[in-house]
């Protein structure tokens, strides 16, 4: 018998149109695991109503992420590709959930901690809430790993707490969740503030580089990044604008960054940001190309996500029914 194939789940809220620190970041390594992995990738349009949507932006965003996914190589034949609402399991267990939680760890939450600092009391219910929807997301999947960057493991914590905690009080119901941390997968920096992680919601329009810009924009963008006045081609925390620039070339050539600084001997800023502009757009040409067509197919994209829910919702119930049987439900 084949060894079973670890779950990995993972998503991106379409909350705003993504940059290349989510492509090189997380989807061009989620195509790595595919093979690898049993994998369920979810466009979480859930998560991103704690924010005001514009309904017809929201449906669009929807699904260009999907496309994206779709395009960066992201199989919908070997991995399950949902979009979040369409599993009413995720709310319906996020509630469950939610009464085994506690308000004291939920607002030890640095993001929620963030946010009600500028938002004071009229922050949503929601941003205060959602780490536990992202809980259920993984665990109603009995996922195995969760792929991670540095400000989500405190979201990670929480699921493993909540599962061990419903384990403990309910017997044993949830695999109790790793992190997944790529060996690659850059953390990109903002183009304008280089100690700052590259943000689509950043109001400095030249900050980041939209996976959808046009060529001559994402020429414009690099031309602009902040560098440094030591003028040298060096890898290091003293030069943080030129080492973000080595980073989203090693992130897509798969280079070092030694070998990068090496071809650079004697060459200036100039020549680097010239040669992160090609990249980035030779890079990103023949996806921009391929969203492009598959948003024109409307018709397919709907069989990805209808049969991706189907296939989600199967797995996702089983988890849901075993919770509400344990908590004291009827069985419906």
């Amino acid at each position: 018998m084949e060894d079973k194939k670890k779950v990995i789940f993972s998503g991106i809220q379409p909350s705003g149109e993504l940059t290349i620190g989510n492509y090189l970041g997380a989807i061009k390594n989620w195509v790595k695991l595919q093979d690898q992995y049993d994998c369920l990738f979810c466009v979480v349009d859930l998560h991103a109503i704690t924010v005001k949507q514009v309904p017809a932006d929201l449906r669009r965003r929807t699904l260009e992420v999907l496309a994206i996914y779709i395009a960066a190589g992201i199989d919908p034949e070997k991995n399950t590709l949902f979009i979040q609402s369409h599993v009413p399991a995720h709310s319906e267990a996020a509630w469950l959930l939610n009464c085994n939680s506690y308000m004291g760890e939920l607002g030890r939450m640095t993001q929620y901690k963030d946010k009600s600092q500028k938002m004071g009391d009229s922050i949503v219910a929601g941003l205060f809430n959602y780490p536990v929807l992202m809980a259920a997301d993984i665990l109603l999947y009995n996922t195995d790993l969760v792929p991670v960057g540095k400000d989500q493991t405190q979201h990670l914590e929480l699921a493993r707490d909540l599962a061990q905690r419903f384990n403990n009080a309910y017997s044993p119901t949830f695999v109790v969740p790793e992190g997944y941390i790529a060996k690659e997968g850059a953390k990109i920096m903002s183009l304008q503030e280089p100690t700052k992680k590259m943000s689509k919601s950043d109001e400095n329009q030249n900050s980041f580089i939209l996976l959808l810009d046009p060529p001559e924009v994402i020429r414009k963008k690099v031309s602009r990044a902040v560098t440094d006045g030591i003028g040298v081609v060096n890898y290091t925390d003293e030069q943080p604008g030129v080492k973000n620039l080595i980073d989203i070339l090693c992130a897509i050539k798969g280079l070092k960054p030694d070998e990068v600084v090496a071809d650079y001997v004697g060459k200036g800023y100039a020549e680097l940001k010239s040669d992160v502009a090609d990249t980035i757009v030779a890079e990103l040409s023949p996806l921009q190309e391929k969203v492009k067509e598959l948003l024109a197919d409307k018709s397919y994209l709907e069989e990805v996500y209808k049969k991706g829910a189907e296939k989600a919702n199967y797995l996702a119930t089983k988890t849901l029914r075993k919770m509400q049987k344990k908590i004291g439900f009827i069985p419906r």
